[in-house]
Formats: C-alpha cells, structure tokens, sequence
C-alpha cells in the first residue's frame, strides 16, 4: 500500500481543504470532471491500467466517517494518533454504506510493534524509536540513531514523559510481551487486517522483529 498526504502543500494550515482535494481525486479516478473543467485533460500515466484502490488513512474519527460514507476501505494510524482506534475503526463499520468498489467494511490497524528475542533486547533496541519520536516532535527530521547516540542525548523531564505517552501505543519486548499487546488491541478494533512499522536503527534488528511478528501470526513464508 502507498500513501500520500492529500493537500495543495506542505503546509499544516491547508489542511482544511483536503475533503475539496478528496473529491477532485474521486473525480479523477472515475473520469467525472465535467467538459470544459481544467483537470477534464489530466489523465493518470500508464493510462492502459486501473488507478489502484483508493483507502483513506486516517488519525481521528473523520476520516473513519469519511471512508464509511463513501464506501471505502480504512486504515487507521494508531502509531500516533492521539484520537481512540477503537471507536474510530468500529465507527467505521457500523455507518459503512456498500459501493461498487467494496462491498463491506474492510479495516486495517496501523500500530508500531518491537519485537526482539527477550524483553530486554528489545528495550535496548527500541530506544532509537524513542529518540526518533522526541526529535520529531520538535521539528527535527533525522535519521534514527543508534543506542549509543541515545545514550548521550540529553533528554528534559518533558521529553520522557512525552516517551512515557507514545509508549502507550508501541508494544516492545520479547514475541509473547508483544503479541499480549497487540491482540487484544486486534479485537477491540476489530481490525481484518494488522500493519506493523518497526522503527529501530539496526536493519538486522527490524528484520528480526518482522521475522519474529510473522511468525507469531502464522504468516506463509514467502518464496
């Protein structure tokens, strides 16, 4: 899946349009601009296949009512969103109107999972996460560092608290602490489908957690 920002600009103060900026893309992919409209001659490239299915991606209960008014399917991004995943994903299912493009409710759970082969692995590992989130919260959009750049970082009493906060939402340790976070989080929402982010410094380390979460999930091994 790829998702995309739906805005005229980076610019948080334009986010008001983005239900205008909606419509002109559902326009777009059903050919619905009017004769005459400036966009009637914008056609999507290589035009000889289907534009892929359109999901909404949300962090609050408005898209949730959003894709159920329109039919769409939903993913909600409870690796930061403050809003409840709960009430937003079944909200989207119990107002969820069938179209021709989904039949029923179908909802993804976006969550930030770390998984390691003991607890304390991955706590070790998880402090680049922690960094990551602090830094971004601060305008500062940096690589992830490693445990040993972490462990010089001079972190205020603001900063982990706000590490405390997102902690709530990030399930870390080893598979069994995890899976005990993450399934009943998957019943609650309901969610058909689970989309993990590993966020740690180590590429070894993320493929480990992946590795350990697919399994846990009895996921196929792929060729």
């Amino acid at each position: 899946m790829t998702s995309y920002a739906l805005r005229r600009r980076q610019d948080a103060r334009d986010g008001g349009d983005f239900l205008e900026r909606f419509q002109e893309l559902m326009l777009l992919e059903r050919g619905g601009f009017p004769e005459g409209h400036p966009f009637r001659s914008v056609h999507a490239m290589p035009a000889d296949v289907a534009l892929p299915p359109v999901w909404l991606l949300g962090s609050s209960g408005y898209s949730a009512e959003l894709a159920a008014a329109t039919g769409m399917g939903f993913a909600f991004a409870h690796h930061f969103a403050e809003y409840d995943a709960a009430s937003a994903m079944l909200s989207y299912r119990t107002h969820f109107k069938p179209s021709a493009a989904l039949p029923k409710p179908y909802a993804i759970l976006a969550t930030a999972a770390i998984a390691a082969d003991s607890d304390a692995e991955a706590e070790r590992i998880a402090v680049s996460a922690d960094l990551n989130f602090i830094r971004r919260s601060k305008g500062e959009y940096l690589p992830l560092a490693s445990p040993a750049e972490v462990a010089a970082y001079p972190y205020t009493p603001i900063d982990r608290e706000r590490i405390a906060r997102q902690r709530e939402r990030l399930a870390v340790g080893g598979i069994d602490t995890v899976t005990r976070r993450l399934l009943p989080l998957i019943e609650a929402t309901r969610a058909d489908e689970l989309m993990i982010t590993t966020m740690v410094y180590d590429h070894a380390a993320r493929r480990r957690s992946y590795k350990l979460l697919a399994e846990a999930f009895a996921l196929a091994r792929s060729a």
